[in-house]
C-alpha cells in the first residue's frame, strides 16, 4: 500500500473559452475540418504512429472516429457531431464547422453568454421556420415519379467524396447504381407505410469502378470448388430453402454451459453425426432444394445432401442472416431436431455469377426487395470510402422519403439564409426585442456574428485562393478564380451559381461575400420550373441539414455556457 501514488485533486478552470491554448485548439480543429469540406476539400490520411492500417479521407464519419481530442470542449464538439452522422449520415463536417464559426464569432462581440444564447435560439427558429415553410427559396419538393432530383442528390454526396478518387464518368455510373439500388428495395405494391427492403454492398476490389453493378437478390461469394460441386442447378418454379444459423460441422461448441453427459461406450461423435444424418434425411424427405448455413457443414452431411441433389452453402456468415431470412421468408433454425415445416422458404430462382476474380451463388426472390450492389474500386482505400459514401447516399435516400424535399447546395442554402434572417432583423425587429429583452445593438451585433458563420461556411467551399460573391436577388453563392482580373464585368467570369440553379445572364448585383451590404429581402418561391431548368443541380439532403443546423447551434450555446470544466486527474 505504500507504493500506491495519492490521489490527485480535481482540476478546476472557469470561464476555459477565455484560455488562448482553447482558443487555439478549437481553431486547428476548425482548419483541419474546413480544408476537407466540399468537392474540392483535401484529404487527411490518419494513421498511428506505432503502425497499423492507413486511411486517407475527407469525411467527418471518419475523421472524427480516428482523431484523437483530449480537451472536454472539443469532446463536446466532436460527440455532438458524431451522434448527428451516426443518425443522419451526412452533413458532419458542415455541423462541426459552422458550431466554430459560431463560438468564434461570438468571441469577438464581447456580449454576455446569456445574452447570446437568447438571441441564438430565436435566429435558429427563424431559420427552421423558413426552411420548413412553402416559401422557402432553397428548398425544393421531390416528385418520386421522376428521378432527375434524386440523381442529382446521389451524384451531389458521391462529388463531394474525393477520397473515391472517381472520375467524372465514374462518379456518374455510381450515382445510376445507387439510386437503382435504393429503388429496388422499394415494394412495388407499396401503400401508406412503406416497408422498405436492404440494399447489400459486396466487395470488388482490384476491379475497374465502371464495372460496378446492381443485381436483384443476394450474392453469396462462394469458392470455384464449391461453384463446381453445386453445377449444374435443375430447373424449377422455386426452390424451397431451410436456413440454419447453428453450425452443422458436428462440433460441440454451440452446446451451451453445463455438463454433457456420455454414456458408456457411446461415441459422442458418432453420435451427433447420426443426428446430423438424420436431419439430411428429413431434408431430403421434405423435398428441400438449398440448405444454407451461417456456419460449417460436416462434409458427410455435404455429400448425403448431394447425393440427393440438394444444393448444400456453408459459411454464409452472420451479415447475410438477416437479408437471407427476409429474401426466403425462412424462420433461421437454431437446433438439430425435428424442423417445423414453418421454418422453410422458397426463391424464385437459383444462378451462378462471375465478377473479376470472384465467384457468387445468385438468389433471386420472389419480391425483390434486397438487392446487391457489386462495388468495384482499384484498390482497398479507395474502395473503403465509396463503401461508407454508397452507404451514405442510400441513408438519405431514405431519409428523402420521410421528408420529399432537398435543400440546394453548392453554399447557396447558407448565403441565402444569412440574406433571410439579416432581413427580418433589420425590418421587423420588435418583436425580437420585445420577446428576449435585448437591445437593437446587441441584436444586430448577434444577427451578424450568426450570418456571418454560415457566410464562412459558404467560403470554406473555395480552396484555391478564388474569390466568392453572392448576389443581390436571389442570395446566392457565386465562385470566381483566384486569377481573374480585379476589375471586370461580372457575367463575363461567371457562370453559374454554387448550386447551378441560376446562371449568369441576368444582371444580379453582385458584391464580395464578406463585404459590408444593405440588408435586401431574397426571392423566395422557387418557381416551379427551376428545379427542372438545371441538368445538374448540387443538393443537400433536408433532413440531414436541418439538423445539422439545430445540433451546431445547440451545441455552440452549449459550449458559450460553460463557466467551468472540472477534470478528474487520477
Amino acid at each position: 500500500m505504500s507504493r500506491l501514488e495519492a490521489k490527485k485533486p480535481s482540476c478546476c478552470k472557469s470561464e476555459p473559452l477565455t484560455s488562448e491554448r482553447v482558443r487555439a485548439t478549437l481553431s486547428v480543429l476548425k482548419g483541419v475540418l474546413t480544408s476537407c469540406y466540399g468537392p474540392a476539400g483535401r484529404l487527411k490520411q490518419l494513421h498511428n504512429g506505432l503502425g497499423g492500417s492507413v486511411r486517407t479521407t475527407s469525411q467527418s464519419a471518419a475523421l472524427l472516429t480516428d482523431l484523437p481530442v483530449t480537451h472536454p470542449i472539443l469532446k463536446i464538439l466532436t460527440t455532438s457531431v458524431q451522434n448527428h452522422v451516426s443518425c443522419f449520415s451526412d452533413s458532419g463536417l458542415f455541423t462541426a464547422i459552422l458550431c466554430c464559426n459560431l463560438v468564434e464569432n461570438v468571441q469577438r462581440i464581447g456580449l454576455t453568454p446569456t445574452t447570446v444564447i437568447k438571441l441564438n435560439k430565436h435566429l435558429l427558429s427563424l431559420c427552421t421556420s423558413y426552411l420548413k415553410s412553402e416559401v422557402c427559396g432553397c428548398r425544393i419538393p421531390v416528385d418520386f415519379s421522376h428521378t432527375q432530383i434524386l440523381l442529382c442528390l446521389v451524384r451531389s454526396i458521391v462529388t463531394s467524396k474525393p477520397a473515391c478518387m472517381l472520375t467524372a464518368k465514374e462518379i456518374d455510373h455510381v450515382s445510376v447504381l445507387i439510386l437503382r439500388a435504393f429503388l429496388l428495395t422499394i415494394p412495388e405494391n407499396a401503400q401508406d407505410h412503406v416497408i422498405l427492403g436492404k440494399s447489400i454492398i459486396v466487395p470488388l476490389k482490384g476491379q475497374r469502378v465502371i464495372d460496378s453493378t446492381v443485381l436483384p437478390g443476394i450474392l453469396i461469394e462462394i469458392s470455384e470448388v464449391q461453384l463446381i460441386k453445386i453445377l449444374p442447378i435443375k430447373k424449377s418454379d422455386s426452390f424451397k430453402v431451410a436456413l440454419f444459423c447453428v453450425s452443422l460441422s458436428g462440433d460441440l461448441s454451440d452446446t451451451g454451459e453445463g455438463t454433457v453427459v456420455v454414456s458408456y461406450r457411446v461415441s459422442l461423435e458418432n453420435a451427433v453425426l447420426d443426428q446430423l444424418l438424420n436431419l439430411g434425411r428429413q431434408l431430403v424427405s421434405d423435398h428441400v432444394d438449398l440448405v444454407l448455413c451461417q456456419k460449417v457443414i460436416h462434409p458427410s452431411l455435404k455429400q448425403l445432401l448431394r447425393t440427393h441433389h440438394v444444393i448444400a452453402v456453408d459459411r454464409v456468415g452472420a451479415a447475410l442472416m438477416e437479408p437471407l431470412s427476409k429474401v426466403t421468408g425462412t424462420r433461421p433454425i437454431g437446433s438439430l431436431g425435428s424442423i417445423s415445416p414453418s421454418s422453410y422458404g422458397s426463391v424464385k430462382d437459383l444462378h451462378t455469377a462471375k465478377c473479376g476474380f470472384k465467384h457468387f451463388f445468385h438468389l433471386i426472390p420472389n419480391e425483390a426487395t434486397v438487392c446487391s450492389l457489386l462495388l468495384c474500386s482499384r484498390n482497398d482505400t479507395a474502395w473503403d470510402e465509396l463503401q461508407l459514401t454508397c452507404q451514405t447516399a442510400l441513408h438519405i435516400l431514405q431519409l428523402t422519403i420521410k421528408e420529399p424535399c432537398v435543400l440546394l447546395g453548392g453554399g447557396c442554402t447558407e448565403t441565402h439564409l444569412a440574406a433571410y434572417i439579416r432581413h427580418k432583423t433589420h425590418n421587423k425587429p420588435e418583436s425580437i426585442l420585445r420577446d428576449d429583452g435585448c437591445t437593437q445593438t446587441e441584436l444586430q451585433l448577434v444577427t451578424e456574428a450568426f450570418c456571418s458563420a454560415l457566410e464562412s461556411l459558404a467560403g470554406s467551399l473555395e480552396h484555391d485562393g478564388g474569390e466568392i460573391l453572392t448576389d443581390g436577388k436571389y442570395g446566392h453563392v457565386w465562385s470566381v478564380q483566384a486569377d481573374s482580373p480585379s476589375v471586370v464585368n461580372w457575367p463575363d467570369l461567371l457562370s453559374r451559381c454554387g448550386c447551378g440553379l441560376y446562371s449568369s445572364q441576368e444582371e444580379l448585383g453582385w458584391s464580395f461575400l464578406r463585404s459590408t451590404r444593405h440588408p435586401f429581402t431574397p426571392q423566395t418561391c422557387l418557381p416551379r420550373e427551376a428545379a427542372g431548368s438545371a441538368d445538374s443541380l448540387t443538393l443537400d439532403c433536408f433532413a440531414a441539414k436541418l439538423s445539422g443546423l439545430q445540433v451546431a447551434v445547440e451545441t455552440a450555446n452549449l459550449i458559450l455556457d460553460l463557466s467551468y470544466v472540472i477534470e478528474d486527474k487520477n
